[in-house]
């Protein structure tokens, strides 16, 4: 069926030139497209955009707002002091006790979950008959949660009753209180953060290592190079991307650490294991410092986005994609 409304076109101007002319015509459909590109822009981001605002940018900066202040049981501010609280809480020895052991924890969480991630992903990207049982038992402590991760560790850790200090005696060894004394209740809460992690941590390097082209390790054994020398001048420089990530991810979640510690430990004993994270929740909702800890909130914040940035100018250079 042949259209019967005529095809309008727009009348060239006088005095331009047939180049301008056209120009002139898709100027404004060029407009048109881009503020109904802004449009749906608005429109897609506009729910994320007002959840972030609200649960997010809102609560950093009340909570830095609160930090100038001193507050009342309630939360609500009462006199404005500057600085002092940030002056105060880098000169009290039980923060900067806080701040050592969680210095240690993250260090050792991190260390040692990328070292058994990766071993974890070498054995099991080995062609080996049953080896798809062991990638699930790798894998298992990702449908682990922290309370139940808390109760079996701490089960581990009995000193009268638990699996590890059978093993001693067994070995002729002194048994440990791990949960009771300082040195040894930090090791306890690495241990098992470190077995939590390793799941997803294994799970990211397999895939990694899956990726990795075959021909590189087929020249490499023509070259007559071992196995050390593949290892660390071709799969680490393959997977490097994805070490990158997992080592800022994982640091990331060891200064997050809460819940662990609350259920194992409560930061004891004598304040062994009082990382920061839950130093934070003690000062607000058991002695109700609201100021001190939007305080410490703000600290960490900036200690996170300093080690972060140390990361990406550091670790980023020796990435190669």
């Amino acid at each position: 069926m042949i259209n019967s409304f005529p095809s309008i076109k727009r009348r060239p101007k006088p005095g331009l030139s047939p180049e301008s002319n056209d120009q002139a015509q898709a100027q404004p459909v060029s407009f048109e497209l881009k503020r109904n590109g802004k449009y749906y822009a608005w429109l897609f981001l506009g729910p994320s955009l007002l959840l972030l605002s609200i649960f997010v940018f809102y609560p950093m900066l009340r909570t830095f707002y609160l930090s100038l202040f001193l507050t009342n049981s309630f939360g609500e501010p009462t006199v404005f002091v500057g600085l002092q609280n940030y002056i105060h809480l880098l000169r009290t020895k039980s923060y900067l006790a806080s701040l050592q052991a969680t210095g240690l924890y993250v260090v050792g969480v991190t260390v040692f979950t990328l070292i058994g991630g990766l071993l974890l992903a070498a054995v099991a990207n080995q062609k080996v008959r049953g080896i798809e049982f062991f990638r699930t038992i790798f894998t298992s402590t990702m449908g682990v949660s922290v309370s139940v991760s808390a109760i079996f560790w701490l089960f581990m850790f009995n000193p009268s009753i638990g699996i590890l200090n059978k093993v001693a005696l067994w070995l002729h060894l002194p048994a440990i209180n791990w949960l009771t004394e300082p040195h040894w209740a930090m090791v306890a809460v690495i241990m098992t953060s470190v077995w939590m992690h390793l799941g997803f941590t294994f799970l990211i390097f397999f895939g990694a290592l899956q990726s990795v082209p075959k021909t590189l390790y087929d020249a490499a054994d023509v070259a007559g190079t071992n196995r050390r020398y593949q290892f660390l001048h071709i799969t680490l420089p393959m997977i490097s991307p994805t070490l990158f990530f997992v080592a800022v991810i994982t640091l990331i979640s060891a200064f997050k650490s809460f819940g662990l510690i609350d259920l194992m430990t409560a930061g004891g004993p004598t304040n062994a294991t009082n990382l920061l994270v839950y130093r934070i929740y003690q000062d607000a909702f058991v002695d109700g410092n609201y100021a001190l800890a939007s305080t410490e909130s703000i600290v960490l914040a900036v200690i996170i986005a300093a080690i972060t940035v140390v990361q990406f100018k550091l670790l980023a250079k020796r990435v190669n994609y």
